[in-house]
């Protein structure tokens, strides 16, 4: 059996376990939040995207997961912009036990990601939160932008006071549709000093975070560490497992699916995440197949990180000296995105105890 027949077979044995959740369930004692409640858990529909599901469909393909949430995070994938669409999706998804979570992409007007498909940033923020309320989502998820950015002019700040200011302008929305905007550390645009800095600046009764646990080692981060930090603002998440190894320039990062990247506690991850969080879903986002290098032992690349303070990068850097590469898979994207989330659902399910339906 060569490794493309036997990732295709794992995928499918994990996809098996997961819609099997007499068995998966009964394998881990569920992880309680703080609250005492059960971890609710879900998928971020980016996980999947090469399915290209839209509305109801999305809906069912969650629906046959049994999870708690889906997170719609790019706003085509509902099918329409219409806020009637919204409201329906929202009754329908109920109906099968799932409860919706919406989201979105750059709402920084300077960031190199943004773009105009929905209007101007101010337009797009208001566009998002006026759906997130029809579609029952308690918060609507951003981003400023992505690791270029901290390489324009002004920097990272400056990209950070253009963030503040469009989500200051829709403030009075924000509040008057109960609807909360969550800003995710995304793509190595922000560590979790400069996220938590943003949202203190644009007002904590509004705004808030978006975790990602893979982006985190974007900025050179532990997501340990990172977790700390924005765990008490955090409203949202989109998590995942990570591989880092090093290389002569520096290091290579992979995500992966759960349990297989090896470079985080994954049980600790979650005990602190119950503690910090409670109440919040964690939501699965496997992004896998690619590996990009980041060159920390060129002096160049430092450029865009002048402030790192060392106790962070000496983390970091104890998960690189420990961690393996990844070997190419072969797969399709398609097998790929259907094999690690339904594998991450399953470690998650048996491993770590997360999930409340039975």
């Amino acid at each position: 059996m060569n490794r493309r027949e036997f990732l295709l077979q794992s995928a499918a044995a994990a996809g098996a376990g997961v819609l099997s959740s007499a068995t998966a369930l009964a394998a881990a004692p569920r992880m309680l939040d703080r609250l005492g409640k059960p971890i609710p858990l879900g998928m971020d529909n980016f996980a999947v995207r090469a399915l290209g599901l839209k509305g109801r469909a999305l809906v069912d393909y969650a629906a046959a997961l049994r999870l708690d949430t889906l997170f719609i995070t790019d706003l085509p994938a509902l099918g329409s912009l219409e806020l009637s669409n919204a409201e329906d999706l929202r009754k329908y998804a109920a109906d099968k036990g799932l409860a919706l979570l919406l989201g979105s992409w750059s709402i920084c007007p300077t960031s190199k990601t943004f773009k105009k498909d929905w209007g101007t940033a101010e337009e797009h923020l208001a566009l998002g939160i006026r759906l997130s309320k029809a579609a029952g989502s308690p918060a609507f998820r951003v981003v400023l932008g992505s690791r270029e950015d901290r390489r324009t002019p002004g920097g990272i700040e400056a990209r950070i006071a253009d963030t503040v200011a469009v989500l200051r302008s829709q403030r009075s929305l924000a509040m008057d549709s109960g609807v909360k905007i969550a800003v995710e550390n995304h793509a190595g645009d922000m560590t979790a000093t400069e996220l938590a800095g943003l949202v203190e600046a644009a007002g904590r009764d509004y705004v808030g975070v978006n975790l990602d646990s893979g982006n985190a080692l974007w900025t050179l981060e532990d997501p340990l560490h990172s977790l700390e930090k924005l765990g008490p603002y955090t409203l949202t998440t989109s998590l995942r497992d990570t591989a880092v190894w090093e290389t002569e320039k520096g290091c290579k990062i992979q995500w992966t699916a759960f349990g297989e990247g090896g470079c985080i506690d994954q049980k600790r991850f979650f005990e602190r995440f119950g503690q910090l969080c409670p109440g919040v879903a964690v939501n699965v986002e496997t992004i896998g197949g690619f590996a990009p290098e980041f060159a920390y032992l060129e002096a160049e690349f430092w450029t865009a990180f002048p402030n790192k303070p060392a106790s962070e990068l000496a983390a970091f850097l104890a998960i690189a000296r420990r961690g393996k590469a990844v070997p190419a898979d072969g797969l399709s994207d398609r097998e790929r995105q259907e094999g690690e989330l339904k594998r991450s659902l399953t470690y998650l399910r048996d491993v770590i105890g997360l999930g409340t339906r039975a």
